[in-house]
Protein backbone atom coordinates (compact mmCIF):
# COMPACT_ATOMS: atom_id res chain seq x y z
CA UNK A 1 0.00 0.00 0.00
CA UNK A 2 1.15 3.50 -0.98
CA UNK A 3 1.30 6.86 0.68
CA UNK A 4 2.04 9.41 -1.65
CA UNK A 5 0.74 10.39 -4.55
CA UNK A 6 0.90 11.78 -8.25
CA UNK A 7 -0.79 10.39 -11.25
CA UNK A 8 -0.59 7.70 -13.76
CA UNK A 9 -1.60 7.00 -16.46
CA UNK A 10 0.68 5.47 -19.14
CA UNK A 11 1.79 7.46 -22.43
CA UNK A 12 3.14 7.91 -25.53
CA UNK A 13 6.36 5.68 -26.70
CA UNK A 14 8.84 8.75 -26.61
CA UNK A 15 11.41 8.19 -23.92
CA UNK A 16 11.33 10.61 -21.40
CA UNK A 17 13.16 8.82 -17.95
CA UNK A 18 15.65 5.51 -18.54
CA UNK A 19 13.62 2.13 -18.17
CA UNK A 20 13.52 1.43 -14.67
CA UNK A 21 11.15 -0.25 -12.04
CA UNK A 22 10.52 -1.13 -9.24
CA UNK A 23 8.86 -4.23 -7.60
CA UNK A 24 7.02 -2.72 -4.38
CA UNK A 25 4.52 0.12 -3.97
CA UNK A 26 4.55 2.52 -2.79
CA UNK A 27 8.18 3.20 -4.42
CA UNK A 28 11.69 4.39 -3.13
CA UNK A 29 12.85 7.82 -4.29
CA UNK A 30 16.52 7.13 -3.85
CA UNK A 31 16.20 4.52 -6.07
CA UNK A 32 15.00 6.55 -9.23
CA UNK A 33 16.77 7.89 -12.24
CA UNK A 34 16.60 10.72 -12.35
CA UNK A 35 16.13 12.06 -8.73
CA UNK A 36 12.64 13.90 -8.76
CA UNK A 37 13.52 17.74 -8.69
CA UNK A 38 11.77 18.62 -5.22
CA UNK A 39 12.55 22.03 -4.63
CA UNK A 40 11.73 25.36 -7.45
CA UNK A 41 15.14 26.14 -8.52
CA UNK A 42 15.81 29.58 -6.89
CA UNK A 43 12.92 30.09 -5.48
CA UNK A 44 12.91 32.19 -1.91
CA UNK A 45 9.72 32.28 0.79
CA UNK A 46 7.99 35.17 1.78
CA UNK A 47 6.52 33.96 4.89
CA UNK A 48 3.51 33.12 3.28
CA UNK A 49 2.59 30.64 5.78
CA UNK A 50 4.69 31.70 8.91
CA UNK A 51 3.62 30.17 12.49
CA UNK A 52 1.12 27.60 10.70
CA UNK A 53 1.00 23.76 11.55
CA UNK A 54 0.32 21.29 8.67
CA UNK A 55 -0.01 17.49 8.65
CA UNK A 56 0.98 15.97 5.06
CA UNK A 57 -0.06 12.36 4.14
CA UNK A 58 2.45 10.56 1.65
CA UNK A 59 5.26 13.48 2.32
CA UNK A 60 7.82 11.16 2.77
CA UNK A 61 8.94 11.49 -1.45
CA UNK A 62 7.34 12.96 -4.13
CA UNK A 63 4.62 15.60 -4.53
CA UNK A 64 4.32 15.22 -0.37
CA UNK A 65 7.76 15.77 -0.37
CA UNK A 66 7.67 18.39 -2.52
CA UNK A 67 4.69 20.06 -0.85
CA UNK A 68 6.48 19.73 2.73
CA UNK A 69 9.75 21.74 1.35
CA UNK A 70 7.58 24.44 -0.29
CA UNK A 71 5.56 24.68 2.83
CA UNK A 72 8.67 25.22 5.04
CA UNK A 73 10.06 27.74 3.04
CA UNK A 74 7.09 29.43 3.42
CA UNK A 75 7.54 29.52 7.01
CA UNK A 76 5.04 26.30 8.33
CA UNK A 77 6.51 23.53 10.49
CA UNK A 78 5.41 20.04 9.33
CA UNK A 79 4.24 16.30 10.37
CA UNK A 80 4.80 14.31 7.47
CA UNK A 81 3.01 10.44 7.36
CA UNK A 82 4.20 7.96 5.71
CA UNK A 83 3.94 4.27 5.35
CA UNK A 84 7.05 2.35 5.75
CA UNK A 85 9.68 4.57 3.69
CA UNK A 86 12.14 5.14 6.32
CA UNK A 87 14.76 6.55 4.78
CA UNK A 88 12.89 8.40 2.46
CA UNK A 89 11.04 10.40 5.23
CA UNK A 90 14.35 10.94 7.37
CA UNK A 91 15.85 12.61 4.50
CA UNK A 92 12.54 14.99 3.82
CA UNK A 93 12.89 16.22 7.57
CA UNK A 94 16.62 16.59 7.54
CA UNK A 95 16.06 18.66 4.41
CA UNK A 96 13.44 20.96 6.55
CA UNK A 97 15.19 21.10 9.44
CA UNK A 98 17.93 22.53 7.71
CA UNK A 99 15.39 25.25 6.44
CA UNK A 100 14.85 25.97 9.86
CA UNK A 101 11.93 24.71 10.61
CA UNK A 102 10.74 21.90 12.73
CA UNK A 103 9.43 18.52 10.79
CA UNK A 104 8.43 15.27 12.53
CA UNK A 105 7.60 12.12 11.01
CA UNK A 106 4.74 9.55 11.69
CA UNK A 107 4.93 5.56 10.22
CA UNK A 108 1.42 4.43 9.91
CA UNK A 109 -1.40 3.10 7.50
CA UNK A 110 -3.07 5.83 6.54
CA UNK A 111 -6.35 3.23 5.61
CA UNK A 112 -7.20 2.72 9.18
CA UNK A 113 -8.95 5.16 11.21
CA UNK A 114 -6.54 3.97 14.37
CA UNK A 115 -3.68 5.63 12.72
CA UNK A 116 -5.00 8.45 11.43
CA UNK A 117 -6.67 9.55 14.80
CA UNK A 118 -3.12 8.58 16.49
CA UNK A 119 -1.24 11.15 13.53
CA UNK A 120 -3.61 13.56 14.63
CA UNK A 121 -2.95 13.34 18.08
CA UNK A 122 0.84 13.00 17.69
CA UNK A 123 1.13 16.45 15.87
CA UNK A 124 -1.25 17.68 18.51
CA UNK A 125 1.02 16.67 21.35
CA UNK A 126 4.21 18.09 19.84
CA UNK A 127 2.73 21.50 17.93
CA UNK A 128 -0.24 22.26 20.00
CA UNK A 129 -2.62 22.67 17.00
CA UNK A 130 -2.79 21.96 13.82
CA UNK A 131 -4.04 24.21 10.88
CA UNK A 132 -3.67 22.67 7.54
CA UNK A 133 -4.01 19.08 6.73
CA UNK A 134 -2.90 17.72 3.05
CA UNK A 135 -4.84 14.75 2.28
CA UNK A 136 -2.06 13.31 -0.71
CA UNK A 137 -1.78 9.55 0.05
CA UNK A 138 -2.13 7.03 -2.74
CA UNK A 139 -1.57 3.87 -4.13
CA UNK A 140 -2.46 2.51 -7.42
CA UNK A 141 -2.80 -1.30 -9.54
CA UNK A 142 -2.87 -1.31 -13.16
CA UNK A 143 -5.50 -3.96 -14.19
CA UNK A 144 -6.19 -4.21 -17.70
CA UNK A 145 -10.01 -6.00 -17.47
CA UNK A 146 -12.17 -5.17 -14.11
CA UNK A 147 -12.89 -9.12 -14.80
CA UNK A 148 -9.13 -9.32 -13.33
CA UNK A 149 -9.68 -6.63 -10.99
CA UNK A 150 -8.98 -8.57 -7.10
CA UNK A 151 -11.31 -7.24 -4.43
CA UNK A 152 -8.41 -6.95 -1.88
CA UNK A 153 -6.22 -4.82 -3.98
CA UNK A 154 -9.88 -2.49 -4.71
CA UNK A 155 -10.52 -2.49 -1.01
CA UNK A 156 -6.81 -1.29 -0.36
CA UNK A 157 -6.98 1.37 -3.21
CA UNK A 158 -10.39 3.02 -1.87
CA UNK A 159 -9.04 2.47 1.72
CA UNK A 160 -5.84 4.35 1.19
CA UNK A 161 -7.18 6.81 -1.44
CA UNK A 162 -10.86 7.64 0.00
CA UNK A 163 -11.58 6.38 3.35
CA UNK A 164 -8.17 7.99 4.20
CA UNK A 165 -9.50 11.40 3.67
CA UNK A 166 -12.89 10.69 5.94
CA UNK A 167 -11.01 9.56 8.85
CA UNK A 168 -7.94 11.91 9.28
CA UNK A 169 -10.80 15.10 8.41
CA UNK A 170 -13.00 13.57 11.11
CA UNK A 171 -9.99 13.42 13.55
CA UNK A 172 -8.78 17.21 12.53
CA UNK A 173 -11.97 19.10 12.44
CA UNK A 174 -11.95 19.88 16.20
CA UNK A 175 -8.15 21.20 16.13
CA UNK A 176 -8.80 22.97 12.40
CA UNK A 177 -12.01 24.54 13.92
CA UNK A 178 -9.65 26.35 16.75
CA UNK A 179 -7.05 27.82 13.73
CA UNK A 180 -7.08 31.20 12.34
CA UNK A 181 -6.54 30.24 8.84
CA UNK A 182 -7.67 26.52 8.83
CA UNK A 183 -7.21 24.90 4.86
CA UNK A 184 -7.89 20.92 3.97
CA UNK A 185 -6.43 20.25 0.55
CA UNK A 186 -6.93 17.16 -1.42
CA UNK A 187 -4.94 15.44 -4.12
CA UNK A 188 -7.34 13.86 -6.56
CA UNK A 189 -6.10 13.42 -10.13
CA UNK A 190 -6.53 14.26 -13.77
CA UNK A 191 -8.41 10.74 -14.51
CA UNK A 192 -11.09 11.73 -12.45
CA UNK A 193 -11.98 13.86 -15.38
CA UNK A 194 -10.93 12.21 -18.40
CA UNK A 195 -10.88 7.91 -16.87
CA UNK A 196 -7.87 5.69 -17.34
CA UNK A 197 -8.98 2.03 -18.48
CA UNK A 198 -6.48 0.36 -16.89
CA UNK A 199 -7.04 2.39 -13.93
CA UNK A 200 -10.20 1.82 -13.28
CA UNK A 201 -10.70 1.61 -9.74
CA UNK A 202 -7.81 4.49 -8.71
CA UNK A 203 -9.64 6.94 -11.03
CA UNK A 204 -12.77 6.32 -9.67
CA UNK A 205 -11.16 7.19 -6.31
CA UNK A 206 -9.94 10.00 -7.77
CA UNK A 207 -13.47 11.24 -8.78
CA UNK A 208 -14.62 10.67 -5.11
CA UNK A 209 -12.29 12.89 -3.79
CA UNK A 210 -13.40 15.57 -6.53
CA UNK A 211 -17.10 15.32 -5.59
CA UNK A 212 -15.71 14.83 -1.21
CA UNK A 213 -13.74 17.99 -1.73
CA UNK A 214 -17.07 20.38 -3.46
CA UNK A 215 -19.44 18.68 -0.82
CA UNK A 216 -17.02 18.82 2.53
CA UNK A 217 -16.24 22.77 1.25
CA UNK A 218 -19.62 23.30 1.81
CA UNK A 219 -20.18 21.88 4.86
CA UNK A 220 -17.26 23.60 6.63
CA UNK A 221 -17.50 26.80 4.73
CA UNK A 222 -19.22 28.03 7.79
CA UNK A 223 -16.68 27.35 10.26
CA UNK A 224 -14.46 29.29 7.69
CA UNK A 225 -12.53 26.19 6.84
CA UNK A 226 -11.62 26.16 3.28
CA UNK A 227 -11.14 22.64 1.18
CA UNK A 228 -10.11 22.91 -2.11
CA UNK A 229 -8.06 20.25 -4.26
CA UNK A 230 -5.05 19.17 -6.72
CA UNK A 231 -5.45 17.33 -9.88
CA UNK A 232 -2.15 16.41 -11.12
CA UNK A 233 -1.09 15.07 -14.13
CA UNK A 234 1.75 12.81 -14.69
CA UNK A 235 4.64 13.52 -12.01
CA UNK A 236 8.17 11.50 -11.63
CA UNK A 237 7.43 10.81 -8.30
CA UNK A 238 8.29 6.96 -7.05
CA UNK A 239 4.89 5.73 -8.32
CA UNK A 240 5.27 5.47 -11.48
CA UNK A 241 8.19 3.12 -11.23
CA UNK A 242 6.71 1.16 -8.82
CA UNK A 243 3.58 1.01 -10.81
CA UNK A 244 4.80 0.69 -14.47
CA UNK A 245 6.48 -2.19 -16.55
CA UNK A 246 9.91 -0.32 -17.80
CA UNK A 247 9.06 0.36 -21.17
CA UNK A 248 6.00 2.63 -19.43
CA UNK A 249 8.09 4.39 -17.33
CA UNK A 250 10.49 5.43 -20.02
CA UNK A 251 7.97 7.36 -21.95
CA UNK A 252 5.81 8.42 -18.93
CA UNK A 253 4.10 12.02 -19.55
CA UNK A 254 5.44 12.40 -22.79
CA UNK A 255 1.90 12.83 -24.09
CA UNK A 256 0.96 15.92 -22.19
CA UNK A 257 0.65 19.03 -24.80
CA UNK A 258 3.97 20.14 -23.17
CA UNK A 259 5.62 16.82 -24.18
CA UNK A 260 6.98 15.72 -20.64
CA UNK A 261 6.24 14.68 -17.01
CA UNK A 262 5.91 17.16 -14.38
CA UNK A 263 8.45 17.34 -11.67
CA UNK A 264 7.26 17.33 -8.00
CA UNK A 265 7.87 20.93 -7.31
CA UNK A 266 5.62 21.84 -9.98
CA UNK A 267 2.53 20.03 -8.15
CA UNK A 268 3.51 21.51 -4.47
CA UNK A 269 3.46 25.34 -5.66
CA UNK A 270 -0.46 24.44 -5.96
CA UNK A 271 -0.75 23.17 -2.33
CA UNK A 272 1.23 26.23 -1.29
CA UNK A 273 -0.93 28.63 -2.78
CA UNK A 274 -4.33 27.27 -1.37
CA UNK A 275 -2.73 26.87 1.76
CA UNK A 276 -2.14 30.75 1.58
CA UNK A 277 -4.41 33.71 2.41
CA UNK A 278 -3.93 34.03 -1.44
CA UNK A 279 -6.70 31.55 -1.63
CA UNK A 280 -8.59 33.38 0.78
CA UNK A 281 -11.66 33.55 -1.48
CA UNK A 282 -11.68 29.60 -2.97
CA UNK A 283 -13.11 26.71 -1.57
CA UNK A 284 -14.27 23.60 -3.26
CA UNK A 285 -11.88 24.51 -6.07
CA UNK A 286 -9.62 22.09 -7.86
CA UNK A 287 -6.65 23.05 -9.59
CA UNK A 288 -4.93 21.45 -12.35
CA UNK A 289 -1.19 20.92 -12.71
CA UNK A 290 -1.18 18.60 -15.82
CA UNK A 291 1.02 19.71 -18.52
CA UNK A 292 -1.30 21.66 -20.36
CA UNK A 293 -4.41 18.60 -21.03
CA UNK A 294 -8.01 20.67 -20.90
CA UNK A 295 -10.29 18.60 -18.82
CA UNK A 296 -13.24 20.95 -17.88
CA UNK A 297 -12.92 20.36 -13.96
Amino acid sequence: MSNKSSDQGASSDKPQRPPQHQNTQPGVESQMTPQPVSVQPGAKGSDRLLGQVALITGGDSGIGRATALAFAREGADVMIVYLNEHDDAKTTARDIQAMGRRCEIFSGNVGHAKDCEEAIEKIISLFGKLDILVNNAAEQHPCKSILDLEEDKLISTFRTNIFSMFFLTKAALPHLKKSNFASIINTASVTAYRGSPALVDYSATKGAIVSFTRSLSQQLAGDQIRVNAVAPGPIWTPLIPATFPEDKVASFGSDTPLGRPGEPWECAESYVFLASKDASYMTGQTLHPNGGEIING
